[in-house]
């Protein structure tokens, strides 16, 4: 667990932040950290058309339903992996960016490294299970805070409540958003292996924190415990 200022990330409470942990979904913040980093860079715009391979389709929820052969914009795939989380997209922008998501991978660790991410390796681009894929709270912040920094312009996709795609209507994973005062992001993650895991940023009376649970034992207990944090250092 982990609760930063957002503004200087200095820490202001710290409990087991440097434990190796499995990020499970929480994965994706990288994932989108490369696509919007391929935008930035010209070799992509937001309506740039992304091919959906069989592999890619395969993947297990959560998912949107990508078909092989298919397309996704470059935005809708964005703002899927934001708000729903989507596994199939994560490989799907894996395999566009570098060929296979096993390249993708080790682009993404060298990210990480770059970013300062000193306890972090990355094996796939969607956060299913792993036991080679860790990473520590305190990385995870640390990731949490450079992609809202490096890429402001999207910050409306953390925060929204749902996503829609090919007519169907996806629910936002984090359940903070429209229901803690000051929640403005970012993203959950859950498999067996890792519990329950959220980096959650909010912004209120003056302040902005970044909070990290890893592990939690539920759901509802990960969200109860990242409300009852965000109350404390808000004021």
């Amino acid at each position: 667990m982990l609760v930063l200022n957002g503004y200087t990330g200095r820490e202001l409470l710290s409990e087991n932040a440097d434990a190796p942990r499995f990020p499970a979904s929480l994965t994706k913040m990288m994932t989108l950290y490369l696509l919007f980093e391929e935008v930035s860079k010209g070799r992509y715009t937001l309506s740039t058309p992304l091919n959906v391979s069989a592999n890619a389709a395969s993947q297990p929820p959560s998912k949107i339903g990508l078909k092989p052969g298919s397309t996704i914009t470059v935005e809708q795939a964005a703002r899927a992996l934001a708000i729903k989380s989507a596994n199939d997209v994560a490989i799907a922008v894996a395999e566009n960016i570098s060929g296979s998501e096993a390249a993708f991978a080790r682009k993404m660790t060298q990210k990480a490294k770059s970013l300062g991410l000193t306890r972090t390796r990355f094996v796939n681009a969607s956060g299913l299970p792993n036991p080679r894929q860790v990473t520590t709270a305190r990385d995870m912040a640390k990731l949490g805070m450079a992609l809202k920094r490096r890429f402001p312009q999207y910050a409306s996709y953390y925060k929204a409540r749902s996503v829609t795609y090919n007519g169907r209507r996806f629910k936002a994973t984090n359940n903070l958003i429209g229901k803690v005062a000051g929640v403005d992001g970012l993203k959950t993650g859950y498999v067996r292996l890792s519990g329950y895991n959220l980096v959650a940023t909010s912004r209120r009376n003056g302040r902005k924190l970044v909070v990290v649970v890893m592990g939690g034992a539920s759901e509802s207990a990960r969200d109860t415990e990242v409300t009852q944090l965000i109350e404390r250092f808000s004021y």
